[in-house]
């Protein structure tokens, strides 16, 4: 049917009534979107509508040549060589016209026509250099002279905003478009503040500097009341970020943190910590800007991101002392921040010597005590409902502690004792990925014990209690005796106890009997010329699907490795999580080695067998090795 009513159109498009040839022109709209071909038939029936002197016709002229134009390239570079001197006198016109109260809406002549008139120079003017020098002109007239204090004068700026943004421009025209999309965010309709947000976000890619400009007021948005603003200013924001202005803009963010709607404290801390993470100068900046967002909203930051936060305060040791001060400091307020607890118990956990010490300490820093390291993390234990693994961690730093114990944990040592012994019968804590965890001092000089000491009797666990803590704890009940806890309960060698199951099997008494899991003989994952690969397994009790995998990397060759990277896949029905390396460097000639852990689920188990791909890169004098292979030779029943 539109092939059989085209040309009946085209001659309706020359017919003498205005408003004939206005429908004919909407018709020809709809005829070309159904049947592109016959789209040069009214490329000169077209252009003449473009001189017309009644709005109406001129309206829909402009949008049908502009149609074609994306329809049809022949027609496109028909208009740009026949068109744009017409439609640029236009715009001018229309521009410059006086008061007609025919076409006026808020003091604006036809803004209508205004917009399709530049909608049409922007399809023009794309990727052609010499149609943008031809309309700079009169685009820079209708963005210095229009005005924004109506809707329709923002329509028409942000139309113009856009064509200068899409035109070949020399930069000049860009910076003033910037600077009106910077007036827009100043405004009080929403509206008009979100959109040019979006056209910031597309002219960053093209001007980043005169953007840089308006960084104040971008930052301003991320604070707006609108949910939708404040998403598309912060995702601006970090755009907008760089090496020079990272750490005012990091620190307005962690500022607004603070006190920003607990429902935008995720994205907002997210963003922050990918910020921090990418464009950190140095490790101490990093560490500190880290510390500020796990107090203000640890609870929503990721379990990936506060790993490699401890993966980086490992490899730092010159900043072990400070960062066990800040978090320790960090902890007295630490509220319900869970994921600050973790990370803090564990490091003053591994680096409390440094603490206590004080090492390079500064004069405005008061000194921390033994004591008070100690009873902040017991109330940190005691008065936050904590996870297991929380818990244990910080067991395992009291129980490493030195005999300082004797007072601090007069009140609840027992309960302490036992609840240690509770938890010490399931899995022991995890250490966190990436780190080597140092040797623990030996029993005797921890407990400040010689060997010239009595040694104590083992009648009863109390009574070895109340020799270690050199204290009478008999009066914690008022029948002079605790009851025991339900996991205590349950039969044990003669002369053992809760206690020495605190301290590690310390003394003569028999050690608790313990239930292994299956066996599986390790396996040399992989060998080359170069490098030896061999991996370790252990099940966990409750879950035979699941192979824990210690992978150990041995160096042959006399070359040192560095920027060591172990990587793996597997296929759909097994699910594969790698701990990060604990090192990424590898000794020469075997004389050391790098260790990391792998966790595989098998949801096929006892169906299919464990397989799996590998890529090992390492640099060698500077130059990058990739070794690659598959490893099918897991033992059967994993």
């Amino acid at each position: 049917m539109a092939r059989d009513l085209a040309p009946e159109v085209e001659r309706l498009l020359q017919f003498r009534d205005p408003n004939v040839r206005k429908k004919a022109a909407l018709c020809t709209i709809r005829i070309i979107k159904k049947v592109p071909d016959l789209a040069e038939n009214f490329i000169t029936p077209a252009v003449a509508l473009l001189k017309e002197k009644h709005h109406g016709v001129l309206l829909t002229g402009v949008q049908l040549c502009t149609d074609l134009s994306k329809v049809s390239t022949e027609a496109l570079e028909y208009f740009k060589t026949k068109s744009i001197d017409g439609l640029v006198k236009v715009l001018r016109d229309l521009a410059n016209s006086p008061y007609s109260p025919e076409y006026d809406i808020s003091g604006i002549t036809d803004p209508f026509l205004h917009i399709r008139l530049l909608k049409f120079l922007r399809v023009l003017g794309q990727g052609d250099a010499d149609a943008s020098d031809t309309m700079n002109d009169i685009l820079a007239q209708v963005a210095t002279r229009t005005e924004a204090n109506k809707n329709a004068g923002n329509a028409i700026l942000y139309e113009c905003v856009a064509t200068i943004m899409s035109i070949e421009d020399n930069g000049g025209l860009r910076v003033l478009a910037v600077n009106i999309l910077g007036r827009f965010l100043s405004s009080r309709d929403n509206n008009i503040r979100y959109v040019a947000l979006n056209m910031l976000m597309k002219a960053i890619a093209l001007d980043t500097q005169a953007v840089q400009r308006h960084r104040v007021t971008i930052l301003e948005c991320v604070k707006d009341s609108d949910a939708s603003i404040r998403k598309r200013a912060l995702e601006l924001v970090c755009l907008l970020v760089n090496e020079n202005n990272v750490k005012s803009l990091t620190k307005e963010l962690i500022d607004y943190l603070e006190v920003s709607e607990p429902e935008f404290k995720g994205d907002l801390t997210a963003k922050i910590c990918s910020i921090v993470e990418k464009f950190s100068p140095e490790k101490i900046w990093y560490i500190d800007q880290m510390l500020k967002v796990l107090s203000e909203a640890g609870n929503n930051v990721k379990d990936d991101v506060w790993h490699a936060l401890i993966v980086v305060i490992t490899n730092a040791p010159n900043l072990h002392g400070y960062t066990v001060r800040s978090l320790y400091k960090a902890l007295q307020t630490a509220g319900e921040q869970e994921t600050l607890i973790r990370v803090a118990v564990w490091c003053i956990g591994e680096y409390g010597d440094l603490l206590i010490s004080n090492a390079g300490v500064l004069d405005v820093e008061d000194p921390i005590t033994e004591v008070l390291c100690l009873n902040c993390n017991r109330e940190q234990l005691s008065s936050i409902p904590l996870s297991r693994s929380i818990r244990k961690s910080g067991l395992h730093w009291l129980k490493g502690c030195q005999c300082l114990m004797r007072q601090p944990l007069v009140g609840g040592g027992l309960v302490l004792c036992q609840q240690q012994f509770q938890l010490s019968q399931g899995d022991p804590t995890k250490i966190p990925n990436g780190v080597v965890k140092p040797t623990s001092a030996p029993l005797v000089d921890l407990l400040d014990l010689s060997s010239d000491d009595t040694q104590a009797p083992a009648s009863s666990g109390g009574d070895f209690l109340q020799d270690l803590l050199g204290v009478d704890v008999s009066p914690a009940t008022s029948q002079g005796k605790l009851a025991p806890s339900p996991s205590a309960q349950a039969p044990s060698p003669v002369g053992s106890s809760p206690v020495m199951d605190l301290l590690g099997g310390f003394g003569t008494s028999q050690s608790v009997p313990v239930t292994n899991g299956p066996t599986f003989p390790a396996i040399v994952a992989f060998e080359s010329s170069s490098l030896k690969v061999i991996f370790s397994f252990s099940k966990e009790p409750d879950s035979p699907q699941t192979t824990l995998i210690e992978a150990q990397f041995i160096n042959k060759s006399p070359n040192v490795y560095s920027n060591f990277l172990f990587q793996a896949a597997v296929p759909k029905f097994l699910q594969l999580h790698l701990d990060p390396a604990s090192s990424n460097t590898l000794p020469a000639s075997g004389n050391g080695s790098v260790s990391q852990k792998l966790r595989v689920s098998n949801s096929q188990h006892g169906k299919k067998s464990l397989v799996m791909r590998v890529r090992i890169n390492y640099k060698v004098n500077d130059k990058d090795v990739l070794e690659e292979g598959q490893i099918s030779n897991f033992p059967r029943d994993l």
